[in-house]
């Protein structure tokens, strides 16, 4: 141990992502929901539909969900462009005094572009492949992906080539693809490295098996938003307190859609590194399907903390004031943990690195995405509480999804390894959480006190090797 740290930081280091972008995806995502609540009226005011008029509802299909990412995509992206200028930072690798001659650019640009488009191609084959894709909510990110692989292919050539002309090194990852791919005949096998390819793949592993999810669940809640009457709702406070709820989770999904697909270098939220550590990826993949549909649970699962739970409804049945106490309380923490999606921006994902982010809810602990979603498990299910009156179903259920919770806490650790090794702004907000932050550094005191032990660097304290 160093016994001379250096002194904890007064103040956090500034946020890689302003307020202003996710408040700002937060006005065009409502503004599309207003417009697709109000359409009949709308629809009617402009005399559309005609002898169909009668038929006129409000716009709560998945087509209507998709295109909400749109209107919470646009204005984050300008707001981050025209307000933040983000495409004059050094970290998105661009110099836009370069530009270099289309004939220097376009034999690097070639072989990015045959990267690329094998990457996409090996998707598609997984996705074709495992059947899971194919059944379900899936079916619908199945449908938009074959429908908009055209369009990328033919947007890639433009992009690429323009892009190529400002890049410090355009020999990115999915060049080094490319080379691998081409082999020694249009290009040396001297031309591309294992470490590039590692990086590469990462990248679009996590953009291939999370984007792909996170297209199938739009739909679900944003037409249950859009076709609900919070007005006939607020005499059952079960009900409008599950639809505030769904309003929340809404808003979690559209934003953090948005960031796994828009992962562009002129906006500076491209992912500059996937997390290596073969931990990170256990922890994550363990907590969404098809892997979760084995382990989590409401059924027969590995740890399925909800036999016989009827949960917080059923047991506060009957006294209105605690029903809405208590699902006041449920919905702050989902408040929270859409909030902690919100200030990510348009950068949002799982397993990467795309700077740091040191506001909002992230000035008070690390990890407030996880923290609430946990604290919401136990308060919504009440695991002790099950009906039939078997106290060691009570106490499985409280041990499984402990289990559960220390799940997510190796999430949080393996992801904290991650941007420990990348960025020594991340070591300086790790430093001044673990003194400052409002929830952490009252935890890791408590842990110091339990495991002794003097102040260590953040270097120190990481669980994992940096390679």
């Amino acid at each position: 141990m160093n016994p001379h740290p250096s002194p904890s930081p007064t103040a956090p280091p500034r946020s890689d992502v302003s307020t202003g972008v996710g408040l700002i995806g937060l006005v065009g995502l409502f503004g599309w929901i207003a417009f697709c609540r109000a359409y009949p009226e709308i629809a009617a005011m402009l005399s559309l539909g005609g002898e169909l008029s009668g038929a006129r509802g409000v716009l709560s299909g998945p087509l209507a969900a998709l295109a909400a990412m749109l209107f919470t995509a646009v204005p984050m992206a300008l707001w981050s462009v025209l307000v933040d200028k983000v495409h004059l930072r050094p970290s998105t690798g661009i110099d836009w005094s370069l530009r270099r001659p289309l004939p220097d650019v376009m034999p690097v640009a070639v072989v990015k572009l045959v990267g690329l488009w094998a990457t996409w191609a090996l998707l598609a084959t997984f996705y074709a492949l495992a059947r899971w894709y194919w059944s379900g909510n899936y079916v619908f990110a199945m449908e938009v992906l074959s429908i908009a692989i055209l369009p990328l292919v033919v947007l890639s050539v433009p992009y690429v080539i323009w892009l190529d002309r400002y890049l410090v090194e355009p020999r990115d990852g999915a060049f080094q693809f490319g080379a691998f791919v081409l082999g020694g005949g249009v290009i040396g096998r001297e031309q591309w490295d294992r470490a590039g390819l590692a990086k590469h793949w990462r990248a679009w592993i996590i953009k291939g098996f999370f984007g792909a999810f996170m297209i199938s669940i739009l739909p679900p809640g944003f037409a249950q938003i859009v076709e609900a009457d919070p007005a006939a709702l607020l005499a059952n406070p079960v009900e409008f307190i599950t639809l505030l709820v769904t309003l929340l989770f809404v808003i979690d999904v559209q934003i953090g859609t948005v960031g796994y697909l828009l992962t562009l270098r002129p906006l500076d939220s491209h992912i500059r590194s996937g997390n290596p550590f073969l931990a990170g990826w256990l922890a994550a993949l363990m907590c969404y399907p098809p892997f979760v549909w084995g382990i989590i649970g409401p059924d027969q699962q590995i740890l399925s903390y909800e036999a016989g739970t009827p949960g917080w409804a059923h047991w506060f049945a009957g006294n209105t004031a605690l029903l809405w106490a208590w699902g006041g309380v449920l919905v702050v923490l989902t408040g929270v943990y859409a909030w902690a999606t919100v200030v990510f921006g348009i950068r949002f994902s799982n397993l990467t690195y795309r700077g740091v982010l040191t506001h909002g809810p992230y000035r008070f602990t690390r990890h407030p995405a996880y923290l609430s979603k946990n604290l919401f498990w136990w308060a919504s299910v009440l695991p002790f509480l099950v009906t039939g009156g078997s106290v060691i179903e009570g106490v499985r259920n409280s041990i499984f999804l402990l289990a559960v919770n220390a799940i997510y806490y190796w999430r949080a650790r393996t992801e904290e390894a991650h941007l420990l090794a990348e960025d020594a702004k991340y070591r300086e907000y790790h430093a001044w959480m673990e003194s400052h932050g409002l929830i952490t550094a009252p935890l890791v005191r408590l842990k110091r006190a339990i495991v002794g032990g003097g102040v260590r660097s953040p270097e120190e304290t990481h669980p994992f090797p940096a390679e």
